[in-house]
């Protein structure tokens, strides 16, 4: 029987660390026992970061959200849970994890967690065209505006000229799409679209992207929020894109706001903006362009029908007009994932009416529309009835940690910061609003 079980061994190594999931086990002390290659991979970590120490050490979080030591503690199994959070190479990552005790001889020992990265899936909920499997063309892009409208003659331009280029605007204001569009534009056609997600300090993010670059050519490459790097990284940065000069590979990058001011306050390197500045394209915050929202939405739910074979969808002319009143603080991105909330609680065949909006976005409407907002015309007004204490402060703290969310264009760590409290602390608070509104909606019966 043993040496049955010692023959197997090297087919067990093998398929852990072939299988397509991440594989983590610890010991009742919380030290490492196994890790295959893909965890590895998922966690950026390697042999030396994992042998003998506590998952305690290896990552930022406390117990109250390792998945794994909440198992060893209770002995009870955590399925289908989202974890999102640092890895050791500086990159926020996501995982759907089910995690199981181990127990023997009635004994428990240890758990296991099985990872699924789910960051790039992630990803594509603010990337509304690559979700439908249709590729990200200038064309297909909604532009009705005249501002919008000019942003796509002069993306077109810029792919005829092939020079390097920067994409300034809001966060959500969709300029990675505008990016890949020009890629697609080229002609001739670049062999390949990189995106280098420039949203972390750490050096190895910048190491990696070049010792990926050594063998790249006719290729686009986006920088995407160049201006979150540190001003060191920035200038490794030029670094690169100068080394692959010549080997025909298009550069563009981005940033978040006006690059003059963001060079003056010392965000944004000087060397690395004149890399880009000959080319500039301004993207327009929705709120500019509101005439762009609905044509939108009803490419949206056209695109939502073809994919999924779904009924006819009409949206009332009253929701029409509600969602044209709001000012998208968070741009097309809160307006898609707005119509994605809708859109997982509509029947095959259904006409959106006002009552289906969802009661955070009720709330925030409401409150923009307040002229000059005191406590005391929000809670105890002639026209409104006098809400439940927890019920109101639920709605404030949903609408004031969204507006923190905004501010740092989803940071996580960065919003914790600015709130006072820790990353996990704000994740949890998150997810229990959450709950709490879905479960609100769900006791509000059927629309």
């Amino acid at each position: 029987m043993n040496s049955v079980t010692t023959s197997l061994l090297p087919f067990y190594r093998y398929a852990m660390d072939q299988v397509g999931v991440g594989i983590h086990a610890i010991d009742r002390y919380g030290k490492t026992i196994l890790y295959n290659d893909q965890m590895r991979e998922i966690e950026g970590l390697d042999s030396t970061d994992v042998a003998d120490r506590s998952i305690l050490e290896m990552f930022q979080f406390d117990k109250q959200e390792s998945t794994l030591l909440h198992v060893v503690s209770t002995g009870k199994a955590v399925t289908k849970v989202k974890q999102t959070y640092w890895n050791k190479n500086g990159r926020e990552i996501t995982t759907i994890n089910d995690t199981y005790p181990v127990v023997e001889n009635g004994e428990l020992i240890g758990a296991i967690e099985f990872a699924r990265d789910i960051t790039t899936l992630e990803r594509l909920v603010y990337q509304p065209l690559r979700r439908y499997n249709e590729p990200i063309t200038l064309t297909s892009l909604t532009a009705v505006s005249s501002t919008m409208r000019t942003v796509i003659e002069k993306a077109r331009s810029a792919a005829q000229v092939r020079m390097p280029l920067l994409l300034i605007g809001e966060a959500g204001t969709g300029k990675d799409l505008i990016a890949e569009g020009i890629h697609h534009q080229l002609h001739p056609e670049n062999q390949q679209y990189i995106s280098l997600f420039c949203h972390s300090s750490d050096p190895l993010l910048v190491n990696k992207f070049k010792d990926e670059l050594k063998h790249v050519s006719n290729s686009t490459i986006f920088c995407e929020r160049i201006d979150l790097l540190s001003l060191d990284l920035q200038k490794e940065l030029l670094g690169i894109l100068q080394m692959t000069t010549g080997k025909n590979n298009l550069f563009i990058a981005s940033v978040g706001s006006d690059p003059i001011d963001l060079v003056a306050d010392r965000l944004l390197s000087r060397d690395l903006y004149y890399y880009f500045a000959s080319m500039t394209i301004t993207v327009p915050p929705l709120r500019t362009r509101k005439e762009d929202i609905e044509p939108f939405i009803l490419d949206y739910f056209r695109r939502l029908e073809d994919r999924h074979g779904q009924g006819r969808i009409e949206v009332t002319r009253d929701v029409m007009d509600q969602l044209q009143t709001y000012d998208w603080p968070g741009n097309l991105k809160e307006l898609e994932l707005l119509l994605d909330e809708m859109a997982a609680m509509l029947p095959a065949e259904s006409t959106v009416t006002p009552d289906m909006l969802p009661l955070h976005f009720r709330y925030k409407l409401t409150v923009q529309q307040e002229t000059e907002v005191s406590a005391e015309d929000f809670i105890l007004t002639n026209e409104r009835e006098l809400l439940p204490l927890d019920q109101y402060l639920r709605q404030a703290e949903t609408y004031y940690l969204q507006k923190a969310i905004e501010k740092y264009d989803g940071n996580i760590t960065k919003a914790a910061e600015a709130l006072g409290m820790s990353r996990q602390n704000l994740q949890y608070r998150l997810r229990k609003l959450r709950k709490s509104l879905a479960e609100n909606d769900k006791n509000q019966g059927p629309h």
